[in-house]
């Protein structure tokens, strides 16, 4: 039996709790008069389910649940952390994109097993509760607060699901020994639990309430986990609902797309500069003009900046800066996205016109390896720009707090075109990305069959770069191994006045076939006499 703290003086901030590390305690021969006063009012019963929703946060690209904080891009063609010591946005994932297997059934730094449970025990618990102590309120009430509990159950699980496959499901407290689920067995049970909070929660809620999860995040969610799932028509008609209910749009610039509170913000968590929760992510992500040495010196790489078309929606020929040359690239000439996610050479921020070139004033480049902290220089020739608050002149004593997007509409866009792909319905995917590409003053795609299947790829990719969804696309797709093995990734290095093609790894991307369903933690196996360790992990 656990106890429910009865009091929580911390809540500050709507949404803005107790971690799911410290919620719950263990405390033996104990009355049920916590677990009573946990739903003695609406009011408590509402700080209890509030404590679910710091989850969001921490999963997310602002939090430090997974890999230390490190981005997964860092696995990817797309980034590079431009320091080598072993730390978290540094070294370690670093050399997670560099060795075949880097994991193993004792560690994976990118791996949330315990975590995981921990939270989905706490969820059990509310529910198990709610279920006894929660009759005297109307059904609304206790239908929609088993919703909200539901719908970050879904979360948590599809966490575990992406990365394990089939996993141990609880829809009770947990007992000693439970074995593993298969595959379809885990999706399923997500797919259920963000049917019932589709099913059970509003549309919209009032203003008191914002941030709660809604019908349409619910939907949304669900059109996600549904991609990993490959049930499409799933996918598909979780998209459609959001999509028909015309309740967001995409917002008419880009660089906004991401940043909350408009409306094509579908989940978002909000932080709090003065009360907290709020972050260090601007002092972790900016260039060293800004003045913050403990920079990790993001560095986007120039496959990335070479994603990227033309305004006119042609492909830039980067043939001649494929070497060394004296001539600028003409970065101006990309499209819109570009410049909204990458600081380069010639790139205004915070009013300093950037050169990013060896020893620069305004951003500084320096070859991999050569230093082991980057104290906010680069490896590649270019800075992020994408997530990052530019009005904050000091980021070393003010905290961040722009809010993070869980879920925008252009993904449930991009999420509806690819199931509509796979649904052999070729104009609804050519309307949906061509939607995002008219956001930004590109011409529409026309292309069909496999073509049309990598352009959406490519528009995915750009459209959420670097908002936590590539190395997981790549996985799901099983492409890992073919696009990030035996590779280096590239930066443009300037030093008087010309641009050379270099690389920024040292050794080569190695990604094993055996990564893509990560092994059950040893200490899983120890405790739980129905689990044994996944055959390709023996």
């Amino acid at each position: 039996m656990k106890k429910i703290y009865k009091y929580i003086s911390f809540c500050l901030v709507a949404l803005t709790f107790a971690s799911c590390d410290n919620w719950l305690d263990d405390v033996p021969n104990k009355s049920d008069a916590d677990d009573i006063a946990a739903f003695e009012s609406e009011e408590t019963v509402n700080l209890f389910v509030n404590g679910f929703y710091t989850w969001l946060n921490t999963y997310g690209q602002f939090g430090d649940r997974q890999f230390n904080g490190s981005w997964t891009e860092a696995m990817t063609d797309i980034f590079k952390y431009s320091g080598s010591n072993l730390t978290a946005r540094a070294g370690q994932p670093n050399q997670y994109a560099e060795l075949a297997v880097p994991m193993t059934p004792d560690g994976c730094l990118y791996g949330v097993w315990d975590n995981a449970y921990s939270c989905i025990r706490r969820i059990n618990q509310n529910l198990v509760l709610l279920e006894k102590y929660g009759g005297k309120y109307n059904d609304t009430l206790h239908a929609q607060w088993e919703a909200q509990a539901r719908f970050m159950r879904g979360f948590i699980y599809f966490q575990l699901a992406r990365r394990h496959g089939g996993v141990i499901l609880y829809d009770n407290l947990p007992v000693p020994d439970k074995a593993l689920s298969t595959e379809e067995q885990t999706w399923q049970f997500i797919y259920d639990d963000f049917k019932f909070a589709a099913d059970n929660l509003p549309e919209v809620w009032g203003a008191s309430d914002k941030g709660r999860a809604t019908k349409y995040a619910a939907l949304a969610m669900q059109s996600r986990a549904m991609l990993y799932a490959k049930r499409w028509q799933d996918a598909y008609d979780a998209a459609s609902e959001v999509i028909k209910s015309g309740k967001y749009q995409l917002v008419d610039d880009y660089a906004k797309a991401w940043k909350g509170n408009n409306s094509e913000s579908i989940l978002e968590f909000d932080y709090n500069r003065n009360l907290g929760p709020y972050t260090q992510f601007d002092a972790n992500y900016t260039p060293s003009t800004d003045g913050s040495t403990a920079s990790c010196g993001p560095a986007p790489t120039q496959e990335l900046v070479e994603s990227y078309e033309k305004k006119d929606g042609t492909k830039m020929d980067w043939t001649p800066w494929h070497t060394t040359t004296d001539v600028r690239p003409p970065y101006e000439d990309l499209e819109p996205r570009f410049a909204a996610t990458v600081i380069y050479a010639g790139s205004t921020w915070k009013g300093k016109v950037m050169d990013c070139s060896v020893n620069g004033v305004n951003g500084s480049f320096f070859q991999y390896g050569m230093q082991a902290q980057s104290l906010g220089n680069t490896c590649s020739g270019y800075f992020l720009r994408k997530l990052l608050d530019e009005s904050m002149t000091d980021v070393i004593s003010v905290k961040s707090a722009q809010p993070w997007v869980e879920i925008r509409y252009a993904e449930v866009l991009l999420n509806y075109a690819e199931a509509a792909y796979e649904l052999s319905k070729p104009a609804e995917t050519l309307d949906a990305i061509n939607q995002i590409r008219a956001r930004v003053g590109l011409p529409g795609k026309s292309s069909s069959g496999d073509q049309l299947l990598q352009d959406y790829r490519n528009e995915r990719k750009l459209e959420l770069a670097f908002e936590g969804h590539l190395f997981w696309d790549m996985n799901r797709w099983r492409l890992c191994h073919i696009a990030y093995n035996n590779y280096r990734r590239h930066g443009i290095k300037i030093e008087n006045g010309t641009y050379s093609y270099v690389e920024i790894d040292n050794v080569d991307l190695m990604f094993s076939e055996k990564c893509y369903i990560l092994p059950i933690p040893n200490s899983e196996i120890r405790n739980n006499n129905l689990v044994e360790q996944i055959p390709s992990w023996r």
